[in-house]
């Protein structure tokens, strides 16, 4: 499967990946889902907002168990964020079958659409269209960077736009989804473990912040006369790593449009966008407004015009208790057994996350949790992201042991 998957949306020049929603390579990953689902023989459906799911037992049965996660991807993203969630599923139900066990509940795998964001600028578009976090309306004005809106996008890869919104009747039928990920930290590899349970998302956002100031010439436009408002961004990007410092937090300007772009051009607009993420609310909100009121006496300073605006924000997310423990102890149960050790279960490390995921999003409305595998260098939305084959191998049999648990007793 990995070698099947690995050519799909591939970057020759920069080794990274490129799978952003409704394009051609988005479309041979959901061909690549499709094949894999019927070879298991896997009854396949796109529901109304492009999510991809894949059912053994019946589809409209209440209490079932999901699993997967998203095959697209940011910008020159790595191998594993995403793609490892749905193609342990597959591995796990294939391990499951090995086993010769009977399943009791329906089981789905689902492939999310636009789970990064990484075209129109939100992430988990699927997700948040299924559960009403995002509106029909909402999702209506989302454009990419060539002004490519999501319907005209979703229509040109041959999916109704109109259809689109809250699917409260799926989620109804769902009784347990479990995602299974790719550790984006080094935690893991720092405690020694190959597999964690996920206790909490940090609250996070997106902030665009627009900075106006005066196009001229950059050769003949003494520096006493400019309004440049890359000066501002530059001092606000500073300034966001000193306030995520001082809040034990993360802010990030990692993505920059220029006007009019020219080498010998001094701006006219630059526009940022601020990622900020921190572990509790009170701490995101200092970094946030640290961020815009140095921003904005910056911009006073220089003469230049700022507008700020949240494109996006996911509040804290806890993962049903219940659930999390119920993992837990599966996996602990299934530590103890596997070592011969006698006792109480072996202990599984939990841990939070600055990273959202669709298991967040869908949190509010059914009981979620995540497992993650080890990533050795911590690194991820990159090409050197990372997993070794030991501890992938780890999280297939970690997450076939949760949904025997689930699915089959």
């Amino acid at each position: 499967m990995w070698r099947s998957l690995r050519p799909l949306g591939r970057s020759a020049a920069s080794g990274g990946y490129r799978r952003y929603a409704w394009t051609d390579a988005d479309a041979d990953c959901r061909l690549w889902f499709r094949m894999q689902a019927e070879a298991r023989r896997l009854d396949v459906e796109t529901d109304r907002n492009g999510n991809q799911w894949a059912w053994l037992g019946d589809p409209t049965a209440d209490d079932a168990v999901v699993t997967g996660s998203h095959l697209d991807s940011v910008p020159d993203g790595g191998a594993f964020d995403g793609p490892l969630g749905v193609v342990s599923s597959f591995a796990a139900l294939d391990e499951l079958r090995a086993r010769g066990v009977s399943f009791k509940r329906p089981l789905a795998i689902v492939n999310f659409g636009d789970e990064e964001g990484a075209r129109f600028g939100l992430a988990c578009v699927g997700s948040r269209l299924t559960a009403g976090r995002l509106t029909k309306e909402q999702a209506y004005e989302l454009r990419d960077a060539d002004g490519i809106s999501l319907p005209q996008a979703m229509e040109a890869a041959g999916y109704d736009p109109d259809a689109i919104g809250p699917d409260p009747e799926r989620l109804a039928r769902i009784g347990a989804f479990v995602e299974l990920h790719v550790e984006q930290g080094r935690a893991l590899d720092l405690s020694g473990d190959a597999i964690g349970i996920a206790s909490s998302i940090w609250p996070h956002g997106r902030w665009r912040y627009d900075f106006a100031g005066e196009a001229n010439h950059a050769g003949t436009t003494r520096l006493v006369d400019r309004r440049d408002p890359m000066l501002t961004y530059a001092e606000t990007v500073l300034a966001a790593r000193r306030e995520a410092e001082l809040a034990g937090a993360v802010a990030t300007f990692g993505k920059i449009a220029v006007e009019p772009n020219g080498v010998n051009a001094i701006p006219s607009l630059v526009r940022g966008w601020l990622d900020a993420r921190a572990a509790d609310q009170d701490a995101l909100d200092a970094v946030v407004a640290g961020v815009e009121t140095a921003a904005r006496d910056y911009a006073d300073r220089h003469g230049i015009d700022l507008t700020v605006v949240r494109e996006s924000f996911t509040p804290v997310v806890d993962f049903s208790h219940a659930l999390r423990d119920e993992l837990s102890r599966i996996l602990g149960d299934a530590a103890a057994s596997a070592t011969g050790t006698t006792g109480p279960s072996g202990k599984v490390p939990v841990l939070g996350t600055g990273a959202g995921h669709d298991a967040g999003i869908l949190s509010e409305s059914i009981p979620t949790a995540m497992l993650f595998v080890r990533n050795p260098t911590g690194v991820s939305h990159s090409p050197a992201e990372f997993a070794a084959e030991d501890d992938c191998l780890a999280g297939v049999r970690a997450l076939a042991d949760v949904l025997e648990e689930l699915a089959c007793r």
